[in-house]
């Protein structure tokens, strides 16, 4: 939702969440504790974390957070399980993203860390331009090693390598893939992958492949990342991937009428 210029109602956000809490995916990411000047679709996530109705559920509810500030308010709510923080391996979205250095984040990284470790939460990194980006900054499967290695020093235990604009090729996935799990088995490592709608099933089983077996969706594949450029690439599209999943033989344990309302829902939401 973060990038649409009009601004969706509290309830209206409450509704769709607590409708995706319905379906049973393992974790939804529901808000951000951002700053509201730059990001003001999200400044409501505290409320709209009240108007949750989680008796029920069973999926766990992760919060991205850009600054120690905004760690700090998250892990103020018992309800919040995961804060994903964006380091990237590019200087120029870092600042782009969180006004800030490879170098900054990293310790804003290990802070997090902390806290979340004292708070019982768990933090999950995404590593943006993990596969490319368009800025001319130095790239190569060596040197997300490298941010991957630092991570494990810091004792991260999920790790989300993310194409945040789309350009990652099914090679390219499954050996970042294949070489990070196997040098690193003590982190979970997940796919943040942004794709065109006809790309998504290609990607999905290149990760697949790789051994990466916790997957970033969004239904309809809406979204995308204002920061990175003008132009968005959306999110792999859930219902594409569960259809993909489920004929590759995979079990999700999903309620699939509870989906068609999410879906149906989110029709009216992102026109």
């Amino acid at each position: 939702m973060q990038g649409l210029p009009d601004f969706i109602d509290t309830a209206i956000k409450a509704a769709y969440i607590n409708q995706l809490l319905e379906v049973g995916f393992h974790t939804i990411d529901f808000g951000s504790f951002v700053s509201p000047k730059a990001i003001p679709q999200m400044r409501d996530t505290a409320e709209v974390l009240e108007m949750l109705d989680l008796h029920r559920a069973k999926s766990k509810l992760l919060a991205i957070v850009a600054n120690i500030r905004g760690a700090e308010d998250a892990v103020q709510f018992p309800e919040i399980d995961y804060l994903g923080f964006p380091l990237s391996v590019s200087e120029t979205f870092q600042q782009r993203n969180t006004k800030a250095s490879i170098a900054q984040a990293l310790e804003t990284v290990e802070t997090i860390q902390n806290l979340c470790q004292t708070r019982g939460k768990e933090q999950v990194v995404y590593l943006s331009m993990g596969f490319g980006n368009p800025y001319g900054d130095p790239f190569s499967p060596e040197l997300v090693a490298e941010f991957v290695q630092k991570l494990d020093e810091l004792e991260i235990k999920t790790i989300s390598l993310s194409d945040t604009i789309g350009v990652a090729t099914p090679n390219l996935i499954t050996e970042l893939f294949e070489v990070q799990i196997a040098a690193f088995p003590q982190i979970t490592f997940g796919a943040h992958l942004h794709s065109r709608m006809e790309d998504v099933q290609e990607k999905l089983l290149a990760g697949l492949k790789g051994g990466c077996r916790r997957f970033d969706g969004a239904l309809k594949g809406f979204g995308g990342c204002p920061m990175a450029k003008d132009e968005l690439v959306g999110n792999m599209a859930t219902e594409v991937m569960i259809e993909t999943l489920e004929k590759e033989g995979y079990r999700l344990g999903l309620n699939a009428l509870e989906l068609n309302e999410a879906i149906k829902l989110s029709n009216s939401i992102f026109l």
